[in-house]
């Protein structure tokens, strides 16, 4: 039984790598998604609102204007993620400094991928013996380098300016990976206790290009009356992200931010709040709490689905997101708690589908 599954299992992954590979121009819906699942224990808590409030070292990644906020010299951010009960992992690290007092400059990578995939397709022998050590793994996994650079405006008092450089790597094992290209830009207002946040990714639509070994996959796909697949590339459209946030100061160590994102996508419908051919509106909300600057509680709400059930009727949802971060010196520790599982909608077989987020984060001068 467990042999096809592991079967089973890997032509999935073969389909669904040959699709997203083969995915036309006029429909890039969901390309170098990775991208888009967050980062950092602070806005995973917060539902991943960061736009207009990002300071740290991930501000590289949600807002690269955030990086003009950064309050020491040296700034490191590393993180850990388990998705899908711990099938897939999510993993990132960020270094971020100041260059004098009106720029700074970060450089962030992200890598999310399935290990250890089990290939038993040569498992039984042409005399239909079990042959265990025929069994070769494999990795399917997504990389991508930002490179970011943010400067303050001489023209607006206030207002910050930044840009990512990022150059994205596809792997599926041996079969097939993927080079990519691409520019975002950002900006940050801030006025008084408000903070307001523009992120626009993929300005320059990124392209990806696609390889296929063709010898690897042939008799993959032979066996499961697919056509090879060629080269071909794909196209991820430009994403607006908006983002604005307030800050409250209620004793002298109590203090708050209440912040929303809302994310614009132009690629067809989405499952989202406000969908439609021309554009979909996804908005977030995000709550910290904190005591003296150091210790911080954190709530958000995001990923708004309307699900059909099986008698018809539909169910509305939002997934909540829960965490909790202790400052002491330079070292933050932040921890977080996203897709918090259900009965109903996000349980998989009975597996609680909830992921925990850990990030440290240290700054020296």
């Amino acid at each position: 039984m467990i042999k096809y599954l592991h079967r089973y299992l890997l032509v999935a992954l073969f389909l669904l790598s040959w699709s997203a590979a083969n995915a036309q121009v006029a429909t890039p819906k969901y390309s170098n998604e990775f991208l888009n699942i967050g980062v950092g224990g602070r806005a995973l808590g917060m539902g991943n609102v960061q736009a207009g409030i990002a300071s740290d070292a991930t501000a590289g990644y949600w807002n690269p204007a955030g990086l003009l906020r950064l309050e020491h010299k040296y700034n490191v951010t590393l993180m850990h993620s388990e998705l899908f009960a711990g099938i897939a992992k999510n993993d990132y690290g960020s270094f971020a400094m100041p260059l004098d007092s009106s720029s700074a400059l970060g450089i962030s990578l992200i890598r999310v991928g399935v290990d250890d995939i089990a290939d038993t397709r040569r498992l039984q022998n042409e005399y239909g013996y079990i042959q265990y050590d025929s069994i070769r793994f494999f990795s399917v996994a997504d990389y991508a380098l930002l490179l970011s650079y943010a400067r303050r405006s001489n023209l607006i008092e206030g207002l910050q300016l930044g840009a990512n450089v990022k150059i994205i790597y596809r792997n599926v094992g041996d079969f097939a990976d993927a080079y990519g290209f691409g520019i975002d830009a950002g900006a940050q207002l801030q006025r008084g206790s408000w903070q307001f946040g523009l992120m626009a990714k993929d300005i320059t639509t990124t392209f990806t290009a696609w390889t296929h070994n063709v010898e690897a996959l042939e008799e993959a796909y032979l066996q499961t009356g697919n056509d090879l697949p060629e080269s071909t590339a794909e196209l991820t459209l430009p994403r607006l992200v908006l983002g604005v946030g307030k800050s409250f100061q209620f004793t002298d160590k109590l203090s708050a931010i209440l912040a929303t994102d809302i994310d614009l996508t132009f690629d067809g419908r989405r499952n989202v709040l406000f969908e439609s051919e021309v554009v979909s509106v996804d908005p977030h909300v995000g709550l910290e709490l904190a005591y003296n600057n150091a210790v911080f509680v954190r709530g958000g709400l995001n990923n708004y689905q309307q699900t059909t059930n099986f008698d018809g009727s539909t169910t509305k949802r939002m997934q909540p997101n829960f965490g909790v971060g202790i400052k002491t010196g330079g070292l933050t520790l932040d921890l977080a708690m996203s897709r918090i599982s259900n009965s109903e909608s996000n349980t998989i077989g009975g597996s609680n589908t909830s992921s925990v987020i850990v990030s440290i984060g240290y700054a020296f001068d």
